[in-house]
């Protein structure tokens, strides 16, 4: 299966996953089961599959062919080229094809001259009116090329102002672009360039990153430090004639290198393969070179040879719209789409099916544990109206005082649940206080103080050191935290079991340990940037606060996804207890107006027992109704059509 049709599939199976949790929640309302802490699972699975985005992030140094490969995986349909690909036509920023229902389809511009502001780019997405903007036509594939087109645009400035830009700097006039007949340095127009288009794949969630070559990724801290480690792979392009060379080298060394789980998401691409098509040489000496090549880059990058690729983008591309068969395999197109497709995809939707998983299960217990509360005070009010079977009138008005002043006995005992309640929310603020965005900004503030000074920072690795191990402590302490809040739930909820007959069970506490382990990686990230090739980018003032800008950007997302999962903790046990106590309410009232029907009418009794025990097998047709709604959640959309999980 190609790119396309595996992404297909995983768009099918996010769509009727987000019907069929529609189709569950209208069920649980029907049923009078929607309680506050089965809403906030059911939003919180619901956000996760509908927001899940998929990043692919193409790097490459100048004339790798990169924008002529991303045209031939995901534009071929359009007949001809939509990312400019030609000689001395491509793309000059950093640009990301996405699509956001809310945004007509447009292209926005950030200009180059915001890099002269303390703005970071996130902060610059929150301010639209700063970009210029594109309408796009998605049905006119002429228009649309041409308007993409201006990702190419370039501006002609003097030396100074290329440098106060971060593309000239005297001291490693190796890497300086080489100036016109005017003295005039050629740098890009736009900064960053965002385009909004409802192609089948970016509604899906697909979003593609394309960045220029090394010298813009280096001058843009944001880029390296953030958006590139948070894409799910990176496919890194390379001539196949060449190799590596000593730019693609420190590109790979500098921005893309990465240990663990990181390295396996990094795929490698031999562009060009028919520059090596040679006439006098044999189809088996041309396979052999290429083979070599492979073996070699992937030797010298450190990774398996399963990693490295070698592709035509450009007769892939011609192969498509041609509808060539033989030339398509030929270009070996489809096997970096096969591997897009197995090894991408693959594992993001095993990552998202784990995490839905383990959702559906607590919001399985959830309101299984409300049908429960529900059956045990049926099977309570038959047996207790069973023990009246021939009383008189006298034991019947006996058992009504009883359970009133048990009602009474209840509602007295609102001060122990409040004092619960009061242990809880103290200990609990302190744990937000450790994750605040206040707390944050004062472990951080040294670090920016230090990267914002003029200067080579020789000491500002140390300081990274530092102030990451601050961060982790504070998570650490966090997490301690929320373990003593979770012991502390665990025996107030038994004390409330024992006492009322409550079954309170603790949810699961937050895995704070894992935001531990996004700290290493940003930490990682950013002292990859610290290499001795990047010194003298640092020793600049307003350099380094882009770079501070953009680890606050990063360490703020990290920090409040901590933050939504402490807060999910909280009002499922919350909600559970709420729930409980209304329960308690309403069986109380159930129960007095059972024996007020008794009192009125003498055959009020047999009625009675039979209203509650036909109750009783409903509750039944209802738990096993769930347990068959939400399997249906996880089964894949050809193993469960929505319309037969409702019949």
């Amino acid at each position: 299966m190609s790119f396309i049709q595996d992404f297909d599939e995983y768009g099918a199976w996010r769509k009727q996953f987000a019907l069929r949790l529609k189709l569950l929640s209208e069920w649980l309302i029907d049923h009078d089961l929607m309680q506050p802490g089965v809403r906030d699972r059911l939003e919180q699975l619901h956000a996760e599959v509908k927001s899940d985005k998929i990043m692919v992030a193409f790097v490459a140094e100048f004339s790798r062919g990169k924008s002529e490969l991303i045209n031939a995986v995901f534009f071929a349909g359009y007949g001809r080229r939509i990312m400019p690909a030609s000689a001395g036509r491509t793309t000059m920023c950093p640009t990301e094809l996405a699509y956001d229902a809310e945004i007509p389809p447009c292209l926005r511009l950030l200009p180059i001259e915001t890099r002269l502001q303390p703005q970071s780019l996130l902060d610059w997405r929150n301010a639209p009116n700063k970009w210029e903007r594109v309408d796009l036509d998605v049905n006119d594939p002429k228009q649309l090329a041409k308007a993409i087109q201006k990702v190419a645009e370039v501006r002609r400035v003097s030396r100074a102002e290329a440098a106060s830009l971060g593309f000239w700097n005297e001291e490693t006039p190796e890497d300086n672009p080489l100036p016109g007949p005017d003295g005039l340095i050629e740098v890009p127009k736009w900064r960053h360039a965002l385009i909004n288009m409802a192609h089948p794949l970016l509604k899906q969630g697909l979003v593609i990153l394309d960045t220029p070559g090394l010298n813009a990724i280096g001058a843009e801290p944001e880029l390296t430090v953030s958006l590139l480690p948070q894409a799910h792979a990176v496919v890194f392009i390379l001539a196949a004639d060449t190799g590596v060379t000593k730019s693609d080298l420190t590109i790979w060394r500098q921005h893309l290198a990465a240990l663990g789980e990181g390295r396996e998401s990094r795929l490698v691409v031999l562009n060009k393969i028919d520059t090596m098509w040679d006439a006098l040489s044999t189809p088996e000496q041309v396979q052999l070179q290429i083979a070599s090549q492979r073996t070699d880059s992937a030797d010298i990058l450190g990774l398996s040879p399963r990693q490295v690729l070698a592709v035509s983008a450009q007769k892939g591309l011609l192969a498509k719209v041609n509808r060539d068969e033989k030339l398509l395999e030929a270009s070996n197109l489809l096997e970096l789409e096969a591997a897009l497709g197995v090894g991408l995809l693959g594992q993001r939707r095993k990552i998202l099916t784990a995490a839905v998983s383990s959702g559906i299960d607590a919001l399985r217990d959830e309101t299984g544990r409300l049908v429960h509360i529900r059956a045990r005070d049926l099977v309570e009010q038959v047996q207790e109206l069973e023990g009246l079977r021939g009383k008189n009138a006298g034991v019947i008005k006996q058992m009504r005082l009883r359970i009133e002043q048990e009602q009474a006995d209840f509602d007295a005992s609102g001060a122990k649940i409040q004092a619960v309640r009061s242990v809880h929310l103290r200990l609990l603020k302190d744990l937000f206080d450790l994750l605040s965005a206040t707390q944050l900004k004062t472990e951080v503030m040294e670090l920016a103080r230090a990267l914002k000074q003029p200067g080579v920072k020789l000491g500002v690795r140390r300081v990274y050191g530092h102030t990451f191990d601050r961060l982790r402590a504070g998570l650490q302490q966090a997490d301690r935290l929320a373990g003593e809040i979770q012991s502390m739930l665990e025996g107030s909820f038994k004390g409330l079991n024992a006492e009322y007959g409550f079954s309170l069970q603790t949810p699961e506490p937050p895995n704070l340990a894992q935001y531990i382990k996004e700290l290493d990686l940003v930490e990682k990230s950013h002292l990859q940037y610290l290499s001795l090739g990047n010194a003298l980018r640092l020793a600049q003032p307003e350099f380094g606060e882009r770079l501070a800008r953009a680890l606050m950007s990063r360490l703020r997302v990290v920090f409040e996804s901590a933050v939504n999962q402490v807060e999910l903790w909280n009002k499922s046990a919350a909600a559970q207890l709420d729930a409980q106590l209304r329960e308690r309410r309403r069986n109380f009232g159930r129960r007095i107006e059972a024996v007020s029907r008794i009192q009125q009418a003498a055959g009020g009794l047999n009625e009675r027992i039979r209203e509650l025990q036909m109750q009783q097998a409903e509750l039944n047709l209802l738990d096993a109704k769930l347990t068959e709604l939400t399997d249906h959640l996880l089964a894949s959309p050809e193993e469960a059509p929505v319309e037969d999980a409702l019949a």
